[in-house]
């Protein structure tokens, strides 16, 4: 089984759970491979997959991979996950998904921190000390969630409607 055909078949397992495929690395280990497969999607909230979700799927992967006799030359260790916090924000979907969340936002023209209140196919808007900013992201070179300890409770008047 090669890649396109690995990837063809967890897409549609995922597909079922509402879950889509991020990633899908091949990592060679000394003897063996590490298959990670990296899964997102809007979840019960819409603000990403929930960990049952993930494992369900994680568990219904391992049997048709071990059904179609994905790897019966080289052992292989499965791994299955969200795209976690520090992975860069890259499509409109994840800005949309982490509304409510502090971000930090390197632009052609410098940097800027602030959280994120509304999401479309081409802005995010960012609100830093009462000050809103729409950003357009053909602008943004790279953009990272920040992980707050003490995350403050939501105030609703921070997020518009689209």
């Amino acid at each position: 089984m090669n890649e396109d055909q690995l990837s063809m078949l967890v897409t549609d397992i995922l597909q079922q759970r509402s879950l889509e495929l991020d990633s899908l690395d091949f990592i060679p280990t000394g003897k063996r491979l590490l298959v990670r497969i990296t899964v997102d999607g809007d979840g019960p909230t819409g603000t990403g997959p929930a960990l049952d979700e993930i494992t369900a799927a994680a568990r219904e992967i391992s049997k048709t991979l071990d059904k179609v006799n994905f790897s019966a030359t080289t052992p292989y260790n499965l791994e299955v996950g969200s795209r976690g916090v520090s992975k860069p924000l890259t499509q409109p979907k994840h800005y949309r998904r982490n509304i409510g969340r502090l971000l930090k936002v390197k632009l052609t023209d410098g940097s800027f921190i602030g959280r994120i209140t509304a999401a479309d196919d081409q802005t995010v808007t960012l609100k830093a000390d009462n000050n809103k900013r729409v950003i357009d992201f053909s602008d943004i070179r790279k953009a990272v969630v920040q992980v707050e300890l003490n995350r403050p409770a939501p105030d609703p008047s921070d997020v518009e409607e689209n």
